[in-house]
Formats: structure tokens, C-alpha cells, sequence
């Protein structure tokens, strides 16, 4: 991803405010590979500079993270499932492919939403289980509560 040539690129602080994190956290998803711009292109002595695609790629991330409580390994498998799911669409739509390539589409992109589906039951079984153990806690402070009288 390249800073987008359609609005005025955006400093890293104005990104963070926008998306509602750090400059840090920035910094640190552009070190580990989940944002790919800011510091890539930029030359020595420049500061760092996204685009709108930058921005939302960020704020996927971030609800992703918090949403599904993955893992960074998990949240970058995820964002390039996203980027190919969208090269697809795009090629799907402009690309004018025929239909065994629909097909083959069709497959790709099933298999993404099936990966988001898993880690998302996962989260589900994992909230699921933390609820009934709050649920037992309840249940054994409300009978100590009616021991004491």
C-alpha cells in the first residue's frame, strides 16, 4: 500500500487521532508488517505519510484485535486474507474473468470468510466459557452471602 494521491497525505499523528490510537502503536504495526507505508517510501530526514487506505487498513486492524482478541500473528493472517479478498472483488468486477476463474474466486474468497467465521466461534466459545465461569462465582458468593444470614 502506497499513501493515497487522492486526498492530502496524513501524518502519522493525525492517523492516530483519526483512528483512536498511538503513534506508537503505529510505529509498531509499520515494524512488524501490518502497515506497510509511513516510514517504506519516505527519505531520510521526512516525516511519515499515509493515505485514506492507510487509515482504514489501520482501523480494520485495530477492530479486528479488539473484536476477536487474535493474536498479532492471527491479525496479520487476517489483513492479507482481507487485501487478497478485496484484489479479488476487484478482479471480479473489472477484471472480466471467465467462469472457471469465477469459480476459483468464489473458492479464495469463501475460504477467507470461513477463517474470519472460525476465529470469530472461537471468540464466541472462549466469552462463552469465561460467562459461566462468572456465573458459578455468582452462585458461590450469593450462597456464602445466605450462610452468613
Amino acid at each position: 500500500m502506497s499513501a493515497s494521491t487522492e486526498t492530502a497525505p496524513l501524518r502519522i499523528g493525525e492517523v492516530a487521532k483519526r483512528v483512536g490510537t498511538t503513534t506508537r502503536t503505529i510505529r509498531y504495526y509499520e515494524e512488524i508488517g501490518l502497515l506497510r507505508t509511513g516510514g517504506a517510501e519516505r527519505e531520510a530526514g521526512q516525516h511519515r505519510t499515509y493515505g485514506e487506505e492507510d487509515v482504514e487498513r489501520l482501523r480494520e486492524a485495530l477492530r479486528l484485535k479488539t473484536l476477536l482478541g487474535v493474536s498479532l500473528e492471527e491479525l496479520r493472517e487476517l489483513l492479507a486474507a482481507e487485501e487478497e479478498r478485496a484484489a479479488l472483488a476487484e478482479e471480479w468486477h473489472h477484471g472480466n474473468p471467465g467462469k472457471r476463474r469465477r469459480r476459483e474466486i468464489l473458492d479464495r474468497a469463501l475460504a477467507h470468510v470461513e477463517r474470519q467465521a472460525q476465529l470469530l466461534a472461537r471468540r464466541r466459545d472462549e466469552i462463552a466459557a469465561f460467562e459461566r465461569d462468572l456465573d458459578e462465582r455468582r452462585e458461590r458468593v450469593k450462597a456464602r452471602m445466605a450462610e452468613l444470614g
